[in-house]
């Protein structure tokens, strides 16, 4: 495993050497070169020209998308899943069939959708797409884990006069807690990292979360490695930071069901 893991950790490394060098020390001794300095002046230019408040709009759109979407998807799940809902399973494989059309089919009925509801070119709009395109994946995932959590167990505290509320909220929301957290991973890094969707319904600089402003960093300074090399270091860094945090139980939620 050591060649496979140098070869992909070596992109990682160049991007991080170029984005510490000077952009004289790139300009005379050439990208590729062994490093001759150490400066931040990269994360400064780069924090300068709009990363900095564009990691704060995807920070927002992202928290509440997450937790909108995991929410929204567990309790649906759990009504699916426990409730006899007349035609659940197609509502379920309905759900999840709006996944596996193209993005790209529906940018212009999404970017129309959100102008005549009058939340084009907001963040708002952008928690609303990655709430919908994000609730049927989740709300499958979760179906499955319900499915499998003991039916014994909701009985006895329906015995205990325990009503659906509380059955939620107290029994299924802890015991899925692996599954959800690894879901909020996931969907962390895909909100996070979208590009298409914010490109699609918003328009203003200032709102633009960090990939596109990435983009527009990577125009405005196309000769400036170190400076786009330092935007994506910040633009990669939280969702490490989310990943690490979530390592163990995004583990075990990718495990559950393997021992059956």
């Amino acid at each position: 495993m050591a060649p496979f893991t140098l070869l992909w950790i070596a992109p990682l490394v160049f991007v991080l050497t170029v984005a510490f060098r000077s952009f004289d020390d790139i300009t005379r001794r050439g990208l590729g070169s062994l490093p001759a300095s150490f400066s931040f002046d990269g994360f400064t230019t780069a924090l300068q020209s709009g990363i900095g408040r564009a990691l704060v709009n995807s920070a927002v759109v992202t928290v509440v998308a997450v937790v909108a979407s995991l929410f929204l998807a567990s309790l649906a799940a759990f009504a699916l899943s426990r409730f006899a809902i007349p035609f659940r399973r197609t509502i379920l494989l309905a759900m999840l069939a709006g996944n596996l059309l193209p993005p790209q089919v529906l940018l212009i009925p999404v970017a129309r959708i959100t102008e005549s509801m009058g939340i084009y070119d907001s963040l708002l709009a952008l928690i609303v797409v990655q709430v919908g395109f994000g609730l049927g994946f989740y709300t499958f995932v979760l179906y499955g884990f319900m499915r499998g959590i003991p039916g014994e167990i909701l009985e006895a505290a329906r015995v205990d006069g325990a009503g659906a509320g509380r059955i939620y909220a107290r029994i299924m929301v802890p015991l899925c807690r692996p599954a959800l957290a690894a879901l909020a991973a996931l969907a962390t890094t895909w909100i996070f990292n979208d590009l298409i969707w914010a490109i699609t319904v918003l328009r203003s600089e200032a709102k633009f979360p960090v990939t596109a402003a990435l983009l527009n960093l990577q125009g405005g300074f196309v000769s400036n490695w170190n400076v786009v090399a330092s935007g994506a270091v910040l633009a990669a860094v939280p969702t490490a930071i989310v990943f690490f945090m979530f390592q163990k139980h995004f583990v075990s939620g990718l495990l559950v069901g393997a021992n059956k």
